[in-house]
């Protein structure tokens, strides 16, 4: 069982038995995958869209950037989604950031730009928990960043490394995994719409080792798209795709954003930076 795609859906009450079903339908060769790709190509043969939301706040009864709701949160009072303070990781005599500090309220996008070696990527493992900074702390809603805390899990939605799959489960049988686990009201909607939207209902049947390494990447993207979230942390997220595909999740961002989700996300690529971003913020030395 693959580490990477497991992380994805753990810290949720609904994880177990729903992994249990999908691990076990697919090792026994069930019909599983013919039901789906069914539904995905009738779906498909007539699309809607549905508004999407962001949670007004961080108390247990927000629910956070839910893909079935409709309902758009007020941007009257932004509220702080994650707060940084006095961050510091060095690796021997290297230090690679120091006393870095960042508030970002719902509703903002911070682009981290510099060049290659900045400390782009360690900074983004900091924040998500999966590398522990020096010093400093990093918190979630008023919550301290535990990469193993249900709280953080059910927060935040990342993709800052390539992701490994389940190796027996399909394109739609991952992000359905994902909408259930996370208690999706209406999950075969929800996946519908976003294997429409990152275009992979052809490849909604494959298994994503048969993926081209930009249709991975639109998977990886997907992930975040199917589940509650409050925050969403990319690293270099236009990798791998084509300038079509650059300009769709440009747009996509920046309508997230707007309807007030936090996003932190490092890139380099201008257009993205320029749509997406309320703030740049741009780390190690600056271009000659």
């Amino acid at each position: 069982m693959v580490i990477g795609a497991f992380l994805q859906v753990w810290g949720s009450a609904a994880v177990r038995p729903v992994l249990s079903e999908f691990v076990a339908a697919s090792t026994l060769g069930l019909v599983i995958r013919v039901t789906y790709s069914r539904r995905v190509r009738r779906r498909a043969s007539s699309p809607t869209s549905r508004p999407q939301t962001v949670g007004e706040g961080c108390g247990e009864t927000d629910p956070g950037f839910l893909p079935e709701r409709g309902r758009i949160a007020s941007m009257a009072k932004r509220t702080t989604i994650l707060k940084v303070s006095g961050l510091r990781r060095a690796f021997g005599p290297n230090t690679i950031f120091d006393k870095f500090s960042l508030e970002v309220r719902t509703g903002e996008a911070i682009a981290l730009t510099g060049r290659n070696g900045a400390g782009k990527s360690t900074l983004l493992r900091c924040l998500v928990g999966a590398d522990r900074p020096d010093d400093g702390s990093v918190q979630v809603c008023g919550n301290p960043m535990s990469e193993a805390s249900p709280e953080i899990r059910r927060d935040v939605a990342t993709v800052i490394d390539d992701l490994d799959f389940f190796p027996d489960l399909s394109v739609v049988e991952h992000l359905d995994l994902l909408a259930r686990a996370h208690g999706i009201a209406d999950p075969d909607d929800v996946v519908d719409e976003v294997l429409e939207e990152v275009q992979l209902v052809p490849q909604s049947g494959q298994l994503p080792g048969t993926l081209s390494s930009g249709q991975r990447r639109r998977l990886a993207l997907a992930t975040a798209f199917v589940r509650p979230r409050k925050l969403l942390i990319l690293d270099e997220p236009e990798q791998r795709l084509d300038t079509e595909g650059v300009a769709w999740l440009a747009q996509r961002l920046k309508s997230e954003r707007q309807r007030g989700l936090a996003i932190v996300f490092a890139s380099h690529e201008p257009e993205l930076v320029e749509t997406v971003a309320t703030r740049v913020v741009q780390l190690g030395a600056p271009r000659g």
